[in-house]
């Protein structure tokens, strides 16, 4: 049914009378009250029908649900005829009914002239106030009457919107009854909007039968923005929201009718016939279009009027957001309203641009500069401009065109220079560098990351899957992102960050999922970059470059790729044929691609693909395609062998699949497997056995072959090779009769060359087989077998990787329950994988699962060995660690470490944080709750000496910490007689063996804890005093737990006698000597206690001024330096993998001692007791720098150097140390710590050894450092495919180039066990580079300064380099012409960095233009790694730099000439060197920008720093350079709150300099010059309290917006107005006053 306005519409439309001419006599108006369906005589909508409630009451905010309870309350009021007869009046209307109107068809023209002949005439205008003024006496009640006045009023506007005198008088009357006070814009307003669109949705939903889809938030994100406005399918529109001050603009739909309002749409002049049919005749069609249009534009010369008052906040939201919807929706009555034959739309009439002119009109007054009722920013997030079908009206054009430069203008501050190159590096081992919750515990195991993120229109950075697929192949976001992948083939990181970043291909997806948050890449990303590397590899391949490893790298990677289902192997050969066909008919001359899918052959989802894809025939055909006869120089090469019979292996792999496969197979390859058969007889043939220590490479080459096609074969003759020694009963002292223990004899372990050969099938079995052996066997493994398992898994890092304890648990819960077992897997681990597992982000997992048995057995009685395994392990594992970690899984309650472990992990919690930062911020909130888990059973705590160099955030945590020191001796001295009573019966060399077990069995805790004191006390200086042989069973049967409070209690009284002998006059050295003499009788004599932690204790009480001494004197005892040198005999070169030779077991007491070995029968691996002390040494070197002892630690160091090689971790400890002490080493002592490494092997710069040993600290020159970051850029910084050139040509790095500048030649890839500290080759480079740096005898502000002037020249430095002199001058002159911004290619620029450019080139391979962005983002990795005190530097010299320009400093420059200046210098570099023309300030702020891309969040709070060195800032040049630093930082701070607080007033704090009351710029500047910044601060604050792209609903947090309400109060009047929303004023702020849950309007 068709609402009555159509009524209205066709009655008004042809009388068009003024009503001094109509013929209705004022003595014949009649006074009635009238009826909800009476209609006047004039043919309009009775006056209560319609009312100010919107639709749906209850989706409102609380103001409009008010409103409409109003008037319903008043719909009654007596006062209300009267006011409607008095408007009847006015208006000219007949109050006569006639009973049909409620039936009849609309009347015929003829008619509605004969009624509008009988009409009286209206009275003049002016006597409307005096007869109002009359009726308001009757009612006292001024507001009620107000009230009933509004309603009538915006009924008469809907009912006469189409006539035009009396729209005339409405309007008259209105701001006639404004002037008296009896319309209030503000309750009006709102009223009128409500019911206007409650008309519009009734007019709609009669006149179509099925309404078009309106535009909706959907259409608008394709356009890659999320709008703050949309526009759903709803059929009820909101005159506010309770969530956002601009509510979705709703479209024209079906209305569900709300219950308690009265139906609007109860008569229908349209015939039911009609509506089924849902057509519409030509003049319905305008006749709606008509009604709809005057309808707008009466309310928008309402809205005019109305703007000329002081309305409030809510009102302008209201009034925003009924135009926004009227603009979105301005085609939708056109929409829907073709005939069904296909009949085209008609034309719209003029009236629409009429109304869309008025409403364009009130948009302009809303975001009007001068006023600023709404900020112009909610236009620019609207989506407006997105719109699909745009009105070919110039002034709609011109709102859009001006919203598009407003939004591209405030992007630009939401993105960083050259930030579509930015790219993960791998070169450290940070992975969640951008978090985006917040979140405790271990949640972050399967959290997300997002390595790269793709920009939206409004410069937010976004990831999603649905975002991924979005991106079209070939764009600049597709590039950046398969630049992210090839990088990552390139340096394989971590399975564990391919599947963070990997989404399983569609195909291999099993059920149906919504799409997943995180994603970046798709699978079809995943496929082209690895078809890149295959063809890379190809390249290399066809170049006679050897490049063997990479291929077995890269296959690794791939089988784990393809196992893990993100890529579609259909899919993937499909492109793979297609790229090698168009590529290069000549690249595939090999059979690595053959032989790279031989490797996948096996996996699961590659033959279901074989097997039960519909296209496996023609995929078959595709693979079978790739074979190529080999034509190797070498052919007995064993590389060669395997290449000349993969195809061979793949075609019999491929017969036994599949039969209906076989009519594609090569028979003359089938006929060659015979081949192997037959070579496979020969060797096996008789009892013989194949010597694998000896092979040739033909028979190497072979047995890789067999690999491929006899998998288990291979696996039962490598087992045999293992077992072949047989084996023997283990002979030992503590073993019974009846406990005999058979272990295999010991044999060569496999090569890693023969196993590097092995198919990935085969490792896999291999692996399996090894498991089942050595921990479920009947004979205790050789070392050969645990060897050859623990290379298999170095390998294979990818591909073989499996947690142990959960790996083994799930194959035999029972296999760890066995001590033996149990062993095998913590040596394993401890000695050759946590290296791995650090690798494999596994080491926080690690460190759960070993502390879940160290809190198992640490009250156990006597089970010391696992103990002290398991803990010695979880020692290396903390220290691994390189990123803040929760110290319990579950995030709850005290640690289950021990007292030496809780003193580690807050020590190395301090070399995080001050040396690599903490990535996300939010974290330090945890740090207190965290500390407090740790320190909850800690007894003692830190030195003054050692919380100075402790990071502030953890100094101030502990420095309040109560010492307890001396409440431990108070409690000594209360024990000590009866522990000293106990000791005397159990320890005299006389006592009782019988009294051990009545001593474990009576004496309490507090006194067992003493025992080592006491027995301490009784030794008198001469440790043959007491029982040796009682104390020691004492101690094995203690707990382990006991066993660490008895050296920690015995240290204390051990320092506390030293100190009260030494007041009796006693030599502290002789002091000193007699204590060491004890400790080593406890140690070496009759190894009593384990050696690390009672250094660990010693060292822990450091606060003692001899106890250091002590320890340093012990690591300089013969007896260790005689343990130590026999370990390193007996183990062989720290390379374990390459040893070829037969490992020697070492007997179980010589390894591990007395205390650990006491009823110990499992044999050790490699467990030893000079191995525990790997991680205590590094320990004692920090403590000792702490303590000034630099000269000690230089001892220490110089006696223990080499044995330190053997420390998996020793290149992090080298520049950890480095960096933890930066600025308080003596340069002998660094010499000594850099012999830690083995430098031989260290990719140190070629010049590095002289700069280091140079006796007078001069910086090393330019060429130097541009080696350093020119190396940087070859091997970490990912390879770019940038079109740089003049002629378009794209320049590419040749990845084969060797490193020209460092001592060691380093080509080709790195295989993870040789790299196993950092991990891969990119942190390898990085971390050298670090401690290079950290190393030279300068300052840091000294090299900070060199690496900056290398950045700010390096175009010209480049382009002298590439074409010369003459060339260079060109361009530098094409710069300096540009008087506004003169570039960084100018003159002085060149000569002042003319000298050491001339190798950075070739080095690099290059072209000039690429390389100069390249070595910025270099620059800005490598300072991001360094220490605090370079990054002050940094912001000082840049800070420098900039005030420097003589352009910012001209006072002359005009606005205009500085803002085209600030424009032209913060182009991207990348792109402004494609014509030599990049500026100083433009690479200055892209090293900012890459340094800050690179840091953690934690060190970003330091950036105050170089804002600090920049103010007073005077001019707006200076304000934008300013905002173009700092403003990309704000989005990554939003889930860093306070951080992000801080940084945005830094920003509201400089506009204050600029533009404050009291400011004086040094040229006046209009507000109306930063819109753009104005837009940002409105678009940042929204952005972080979404916590991300800004949404509909998306709104500001209340301290953010009282922040910028107080900085604001300090600005000018003119700028202060435009940023006057963003405060917590209701009265003032549209964002305070449309969230009354937020925000308390004032009352």
């Amino acid at each position: 049914m068709k609402l009555r306005l159509l009524s209205v519409v066709h009655d008004e439309q042809d009388c068009n009378l003024d009503r001094n001419f109509t013929s209705l006599g004022r003595g014949k108006r009649r006074r009635r009250l009238i009826a909800p369906t009476v209609s006047g005589g004039g043919g309009g909508v009775p006056l209560t029908s319609i009312t100010t409630q919107s639709p749906n009451p209850t989706d409102m905010g609380d103001q409009s649900h008010h409103r409409a309870a109003a008037a319903r309350a008043f719909q009654f009021h007596p006062a209300r005829p009267a006011i409607i007869d008095l408007f009847n009046l006015y208006l000219g209307r007949s109050g006569r009914e006639k009973s049909d109107d409620l039936v009849r068809e609309p009347p015929n023209k003829t008619q509605k002239r004969v009624t509008a002949l009988n009409r009286d005439l209206p009275p003049r205008n002016e006597q409307f106030l005096l007869d109002f003024e009359q009726l308001q006496n009757q009612f006292p009640d001024r507001e009620q009457l107000r009230t009933v006045s509004e309603s009538v009023l915006i009924s008469l506007v809907i009912q006469c919107s189409n006539h035009a005198p009396r729209a005339e008088f409405i309007l008259f009357a209105l701001r006639n009854l404004y002037t008296i006070g009896y319309i209030n814009w503000d309750t009006f307003l709102p009223s009128l909007l409500s019911a206007v669109s409650s008309a519009e949705m009734s007019v709609s939903i009669s006149s179509t039968a099925s309404p078009p889809p309106p535009v909706t938030s959907t259409s608008l994100s394709q356009t890659g923005m999320l709008p703050s406005t949309t526009i759903p399918n709803s059929s009820n529109f909101q005159s506010s929201s309770p969530a956002s001050p601009l509510i979705s603009v709703h479209g024209i739909g079906s209305p569900s009718q709300s219950a308690n309002e009265p139906s609007t749409t109860a008569i229908s002049p349209v015939k039911s016939s009609d509506m089924n049919n849902g057509q519409m005749s030509r003049s319905n069609v305008l006749t709606r279009d008509n009604a709809i249009s005057s309808l707008r534009q009466l309310c928008c010369k309402i809205i005019f009027s109305a703007l000329e008052a002081n309305l409030k906040p809510c009102t302008h939201a209201d009034i925003f957001n009924h135009m926004m919807n009227w603009l979105v929706n301005w085609d939708q009555q056109q929409q829907g309203s073709d005939d069904v034959d296909g009949i085209k739309s008609w034309k719209r009439d003029k009236a629409l641009f009429e109304w869309l002119h008025n409403c364009l009109d009130v948009i302009w007054l809303l975001v009007d500069d001068n006023k600023c009722r709404v900020p112009f920013y909610e236009l620019v997030r609207s989506g407006l401009q997105f719109l699909q079908n745009i009105s070919d009206d110039e002034a709609l054009f011109t709102l859009i065109l001006e919203i598009h430069r407003r939004r591209d203008m405030m992007a630009m501050h939401m993105q960083m220079l050259d930030q579509h190159i930015h790219c993960p590096t791998f070169g450290n081992q940070r992975l969640l560098a951008q978090a985006t919750t917040t979140i405790s515990g271990e949640a972050a195991i399967n959290m997300r990351y997002s390595p790269i993120t793709y920009p939206s229109v409004l410069g937010e950075p976004l990831h999603g899957e649905d975002i991924a697929v979005c991106i079209s192949r070939g764009s600049l976001d597709w590039e950046r992102a398969l630049r992210c992948i090839r990088h990552a083939l390139r340096c394989t990181p971590a399975p564990d960050w391919w599947r963070r970043v990997l989404l399983v291909a569609p195909c291999n997806r099993q059920h149906p999922q919504a799409p997943t948050p995180g994603a970046v890449f798709t699978s079809d990303m995943i496929c082209e970059a690895n078809i890149d590397r295959i063809v890379e590899l190809l390249r290399l391949t066809n170049s006679e470059v050897n490049c063997w490893q990479e291929w077995l790298i890269y296959s690794d990677v791939f089988f784990f790729l393809v196992k893990s289902g993100c890529i579609d192997f259909v899919d993937f050969v499909d492109k793979l044929v297609i790229r090698l066909s168009e590529d290069d008919h000549q690249i595939l001359r090999t059979n690595h691609v053959t032989w790279l899918l031989a490797q996948i052959i096996r996996v699961e989802l590659v033959m279901h693909a074989l097997n039960a894809d519909s296209r496996k025939m023609d995929t078959t055909r595709k693979i079978l395609s790739f074979h190529k006869e080999d034509r190797s120089s070498d052919p007995n090469n064993p590389q060669s062998i395997l290449l000349d019979f993969i195809s061979s292996c793949q075609n019999l792999r491929i017969w036994s699949l599949s039969s209906s496969s076989r009519e594609y197979l090569n028979s003359e390859q089938l006929q060659k497997g015979k081949q192997i058969d037959e070579w496979w007889r020969q060797v096996t043939k008789g009892d013989h056995m194949m010597d694998y220590m000896n092979l040739d490479d033909r028979s190497i080459g072979m047995f890789w072959v067999l690999s491929y096609t006899m998998a288990q074969p291979a696996s039962d003759t490598v087992m045999s090779w293992l077992t072949s020694a047989g084996h023997a009963e283990l002979p030992g002292p503590n073993l019974q009769s009846n406990e005999r223990i058979s272990m295999m004899r010991e044999v060569h372990p496999v090569p890693i060359s023969l196993l590097s050969g092995f198919s990935i099938n085969l490792c896999l079995k291999l692996a399996f087989q090894m498991e089942e052996a050595m921990f479920s066997g009947e004979h205790v493994p050789n070392i050969a077998m645990v060897e050859t398992y623990t290379r298999l898994l170095l390998i294979q890092p990818h591909s073989l990787f499996r947690s142990h304890l959960s790996h083994l648990h799930q194959r035999n819960p029972s296999i760890l329950n066995k001590p033996s077992a149990t062993l095998l897997v913590l040596e394993i681990l401890n000695y050759r994988l946590f290296s791995l597992y650090r690798y494999q982000g596994k080491s926080k997992t690690l460190m759960y699962d070993v502390t879940k048995i160290l809190s198992t057995l640490k009250g156990k009685r006597g089970d010391h060995r696992v103990f002290r395994l398991a803990e010695n392990l979880c020692m290396n594992l903390i220290l691994s660690l390189r990123e803040f970690f929760f110290v319990r899984k579950e995030g709850k309650g005290p640690t289950e470490f021990t007292e030496t472990l809780n003193r580690i992990t807050v020590v190395n919690l301090a070399i995080i944080i001050k040396t690599r930062g903490i990535a996300d911020a939010e974290h330090l909130l945890y740090l207190q709750t965290m500390l407090e888990q740790i320190l909850a059973t800690s007894q003692h705590t830190w030195s003054g000496k050692t919380l100075r160099y402790f990071p502030p955030v953890l100094c101030e945590a502990l420095i309040g910490r109560m010492d307890k020191r001396g409440l431990a001796i108070q409690k000594w001295q209360l024990a000590e007689g009866t522990v000293i009573n106990q000791c005397t019966q159990l320890l005299t060399p006389s006592a009782n063996p019988t009294y051990v077990m009545t001593y474990l069995n009576t004496s309490f805790p507090e006194h067992r804890r003493y025992l080592c004191a006491g027995a301490w006390v009784l030794m008198h200086g001469h440790p043959e005093n007491i029982n040796s042989a009682n104390l020691g069973r004492v101690l094995r049967e203690f707990s382990p737990e006991e066993v660490t409070e008895n050296m920690y209690a015995m240290v204390d009284v051990l320092l506390h006698n030293m100190q009260l002998e030494l007041q009796h006059g006693h030599p502290l050295q002789d002091l000193i000597m007699k204590a060491c003499a004890n400790l080593a009788y406890f140690i070496w004599n009759h190894e009593l206690l384990p050696l690390d932690i009672l250094l660990l204790a010693l060292i822990d009480r450091d606060d003692d001024p001899h106890a250091l001494r002590i320890v340093v004197n012990l690591l300089e005892r013969q007896e260790l330096q005689q343990r130590i040198k026999f370990y390193v005999a007996n183990r062989g070169k720290p390379e374990h993998w390459l040893q070829t030779g037969i490992f020697k077991r070492i007997e179980l007491q010589k390894a591990l001692g007395n205390h650990l070995s006491w009823k110990e029968r499992y044999p050790t691996f490699f467990d030893d007791i000079a191995a525990r002390l790997l991680p205590v040494i590094p320990l004692i070197i920090y403590r000792l720098i702490e303590n000034d002892a630099a000269e000690a630690a230089d001892r220490v160091l110089q006696f223990y150097s080499t044995f330190l090689h053997y420390y998996p971790l020793n290149i992090t400890f080298v520049r950890d140390i480095l960096a933890y002490f930066y600025g308080h080493l003596p340069a002998k002592l660094i010499f000594r710590i850099l012999n830690v490494l083995d430098i031989k092997k260290m990719p140190f710069s070629e010049s590095f050894p002289q700069h280091v040993h140079s006796s007078n600290a001069m910086c090393p020159p330019l060429d130097y450092f541009g080696s350093l970051l020119c190396n940087i850029v070859h091997n970490v910084i990912p390879q770019c495919k940038m079109d740089t050139s003049a002629n378009g040509i794209k320049s590419n790095r040749n990845p084969t180039v060797s490193q020209t500048g460092s001592t060691n030649t380093f080509e080709g890839q790195k295989a993870f066990y040789q790299i196993q500290d950092p991990g891969t080759y990119t942190q390898l480079i990085l971390e050298t580079a670090v401690i290079e740096i950290l190393s030279l005898p300068v300052t840091a502000a000294q090299i900070v300064t060199a690496l900056v002037q290398i950045i700010i020249h390096i175009q010209p430095t480049l382009t002298q380099s590439n074409h010369g002199l003459h060339q260079a001058s060109t361009s530098s002159g094409q710069g300096s012409a540009l008087p506004t911004s003169p570039s960084g290619g100018s003159t002085d620029s060149l000569g002042r960095s003319r000298q050491n450019s001339s190798g950075f080139l070739s080095r690099c391979g290059y072209a000039s233009q690429q390389l100069s962005c390249l070595m910025i983002q270099a620059c800005g990795l490598l300072l991001a790694q360094l220490p605090g005190e370079f990054h002050v530097q940094l912001y000082a010299e840049a800070s420098r730099v900039i005030k420097e320009s003589w352009w910012l400093s001209d006072g002359k420059r005009s606005v205009s000439e500085l803002d085209s200046a600030v424009g032209y210098a913060l182009l991207d570099p990348s792109w402004a060197a494609q014509d030599n023309t990049s500026t100083v300030i433009g690479n200055v702020v892209a090293l900012l920008h890459a340094f800050f891309n690179n840091l953690p969040q934690e060190w970003l709070d330091k950036t105050h720093l170089l804002v600090n060195h920049l103010r007073p800032i005077k001019s707006v040049a200076v304000l934008r350079i300013a905002f173009r630093i700092v403003g990309p930082l704000l989005p990554r701070l939003a889930n860093a709150h306070n951080l992000f607080s801080k940084t945005l007033e830094l920003l509201l704090n400089m506009m204050v300099d600029v533009f404050g009351r009291n400011s004086q710029p040094s040229t006046p500047v209009e507000a109306s010059e930063i819109t753009d910044l104005i837009d940002f601060l409105h678009h940042i604050v929204h952005y972080e309290g979404q916590g991300g792209p800004v949404q509909p609903n998306s709104k500001a947090r209340p301290d953010v917006l009282a922040l910028c309400g107080r900085a604001i109060e300090n600005l000018r009047t003119d700028v202060q107005h435009l940023l006057s929303h963003l405060n917590t004023d209701a009265n003032a702020s549209i964002y305070a006053a449309t969230h009354p849950k937020l925000f308390q309007s004032p009352s």
